[in-house]
C-alpha cells in the first residue's frame, strides 16, 4: 500500500500535454530546445532553461506526455515543436539539452529526419544503450502505468529502440552520474550507476566528450556543476575539465 502515494505523486509530476515555454534572447542567432525525461514534465528543466537565458541563450522547453505513446511516434513531435519554436525566435543553429528519453527522441527523429540546423547536444543520464532496469522490471504487474510504451522500448535488448540507433553524427557531450538514490533500483545494475542508468550504457560512439557527476538520475538537471558544463559544451564544444580515463 505503501507504493500507492508514491505512485500518485510520481504520475502527478509527468506532463499531460504538449506545450513550450519560449523565452527568446533577442540578438541571440542560438536557441536551446531542452526535453525532459520519463514521467517529468518541463519544471524538472526550468532551472537549466533559466541558467541558458543567463547566458544569452534563447530557449524553448518542451513539456509532452512521456508514457501514452511509443519512440516512434513520440519522437518526431516533440522534436519537431522545440525547432518550431526555436525557429520562430530566427536562431540560425538549434541546440538541445535532453535528459534520459529525452536524449533518444532526439537520436531517433535525426535518424529518420536529419536536422539540418542542428548545433550541439548535451545529453544528461541517457540510456544510450539502454538500462537493464526495464530488462528486469518490464513485466511486473502496472509497470506501464509508470514506464509508459515508450519506457518499455529502452531495455538493452537487440530489438529495443537504443538498439536499433548507430553511432551520432552531431557534436555531443554526455553526462553520467554516480549519486543514486534509489538502492532498489542499483541493485538491479550492474556497475555504476544514477538509479536508472549505468555510466557505461550512457556512452554512445561518436560523442565528443564525456564527465560523470556524484548526482541522481532525476538530481542532475539542477546541479551547478552540471548546468557549468552544459554551458560550455555549446559555447565551445567541450566541458570543463578533463575527461574521464575510459
Amino acid at each position: 500500500m505503501a507504493l500507492l502515494p508514491a505512485l500518485v505523486g510520481l504520475l502527478s509530476a509527468c506532463a499531460t500535454s504538449m506545450r513550450t515555454a519560449l523565452v527568446e534572447r533577442h540578438q541571440s542567432t542560438d536557441c536551446v530546445v531542452l526535453l525532459h525525461g520519463l514521467n517529468r514534465s518541463w519544471r524538472t528543466m526550468g532551472k537549466l532553461a533559466e541558467s541558458l537565458q543567463q547566458g544569452g541563450f534563447s530557449t524553448a522547453n518542451v513539456d509532452y506526455p512521456s508514457t501514452t505513446e511509443t519512440v516512434e511516434v513520440l519522437a518526431p513531435k516533440v522534436v519537431n515543436e522545440g525547432l518550431r519554436q526555436c525557429r520562430q525566435t530566427g536562431a540560425t543553429r538549434i541546440h538541445f539539452v535532453t535528459h534520459s528519453l529525452g536524449g533518444i527522441l532526439l537520436r531517433y527523429a535525426h535518424s529518420q529526419d536529419p536536422i539540418p540546423d542542428l548545433g550541439r547536444v548535451v545529453m544528461l543520464g541517457p540510456p544510450n544503450q539502454g538500462s537493464e532496469v526495464i530488462d528486469k522490471t518490464r513485466n511486473w504487474p502496472g509497470v506501464t502505468m509508470i514506464s509508459g510504451v515508450a519506457g518499455l522500448q529502452l531495455g538493452t535488448d537487440e530489438d529495443s529502440i537504443p538498439s536499433q540507433l548507430g553511432p551520432v553524427d552531431f557534436e555531443l557531450g554526455v553526462i553520467a552520474g554516480t549519486g543514486t538514490t534509489n538502492p532498489m533500483m542499483s541493485a538491479m545494475l550492474p556497475d555504476e550507476d544514477d538509479g536508472k542508468v549505468t555510466v557505461a550504457r550512457t556512452r554512445v560512439e561518436g560523442m565528443d566528450d564525456f564527465r560523470i557527476v556524484e548526482n541522481s538520475h532525476f538530481g542532475m538537471m539542477k546541479s551547478d556543476e552540471v548546468i557549468a558544463h552544459t554551458i560550455q559544451f555549446l559555447r565551445t564544444g567541450r566541458f570543463l575539465g578533463e575527461s574521464p580515463a575510459e
